[in-house]
């Protein structure tokens, strides 16, 4: 045997029966490498998507709890009876909504708004079943839409930041949005009432209606199977609304 022979395998293999001996090529490593290269990238990248994922889901698990929707109850409605009681006490709503002054743009939707709440309330009270839940919801957002518009027609020099957040909570706290526009609510025709002594004797109404609607209110959160609670805030929020 030639030593050559033994140096050169490729020369020693030429000649056997079944074996084709195929150059060697110098980008076989190379592709192998890009392709290795490529598939780590890759990985890279849905790792870090991933992660980001995570991470945006952590952040909008510790959201504050404004930021959070409301569980809405489906209390009330016990027995038929009731479930007439809250419709009918509902319906002077969409009256009440027909007969407001429509003198300019914040009137005509503060009137629109009550015609709202008497619709879904009528609704939600009318309804059973998975639907009484969201139609509970909808009442909820109709009530503070109605505040929040009468808000803006009480007092147009509202500031703009706060009548966008307040319209960008309806959905998701409209309690909140309650609560705070009825406060304002309230602020705004004591000082009318202060300036025009006319308007005293309706205040004071008015006083009485916001502080038993908040009676109310409560009692119904707190005893949910007394009867007729919810009829009677009915109500006092429809005395409240036509005060105004």
């Amino acid at each position: 045997m030639n030593p050559q022979s033994t140096i050169n395998p490729r020369k020693a293999l030429e000649g056997v029966h079944g074996i084709h001996v195929v150059p060697h090529s110098p980008f076989a490593l190379e592709d192998i490498t890009q392709q290795g290269d490529f598939s780590q990238s890759s990985c890279g990248s849905l790792v870090n998507t991933e992660n980001q994922q995570l991470l945006l889901q952590r952040v909008w698990q510790q959201r504050p709890g404004c930021l959070r929707p409301i569980k809405c109850g489906i209390n009330a409605d016990w027995n038929l009876t009731e479930r007439v009681a809250n419709v009918l006490t509902s319906l002077p709503f969409i009256a009440l909504g027909f007969q407001a002054p429509r003198k300019n743009l914040s009137t005509k939707l503060y009137a629109s708004s009550l015609v709202g709440v008497g619709v879904a309330s009528s609704l939600y009270h009318s309804s059973r079943g998975k639907i009484r839940k969201y139609l509970r919801w909808f009442d909820y957002t109709m009530i503070a839409t109605a505040t929040l518009c009468l808000s803006r027609a009480l007092r147009n020099e509202n500031p703009k930041l706060l009548m966008a957040a307040s319209a960008a909570l309806l959905p998701i706290q409209p309690l909140l949005v309650s609560a705070v526009h009825t406060g304002m609510m309230e602020v705004a025709f004591a000082k009318r009432a202060l300036k025009d002594p006319e308007l005293r004797n309706a205040h004071n109404l008015h006083k009485m209606s916001s502080l038993l609607g908040g009676v109310l209110f409560i009692a119904d959160d707190l005893f949910p199977s007394t009867p007729f609670i919810h009829a009677g805030w009915h109500l006092a929020a429809r005395l409240l609304c036509w005060h105004l």
